[in-house]
């Protein structure tokens, strides 16, 4: 699993050669979440809610890159960074 951006104590990372559905995982602290980028539903764990806001509105405005990340993560390629929310 590799980072691909950190913001406000929020870790965002991906797998290589992860299942199929596209998605990033969220840490905050012991907290853990799986997105779905294209819906941008949690499926999986949860977050505190002020948390999750930040997640979902930093998602919303990296949704391309996500996409590419994750195509690059199933052909285990480098991943690129992506910029942090502001």
């Amino acid at each position: 699993m590799l980072e691909i951006c950190r913001f406000y104590g929020i870790v965002i990372k991906m797998f290589f050669d992860d299942h199929n559905l596209p998605h990033f995982h969220a840490i905050y602290g012991e907290y853990e979440v799986l997105i779905n980028i294209n819906s941008f539903a949690v499926f999986a764990g949860n977050l505190p809610p002020r948390a999750l806001g930040l997640v979902i509105e930093w998602a919303t405005q990296h949704h391309d890159e996500l996409l590419i990340n994750w195509e690059r993560a199933r052909e285990q390629e480098s991943l690129s960074k992506i910029e942090p929310l502001r």
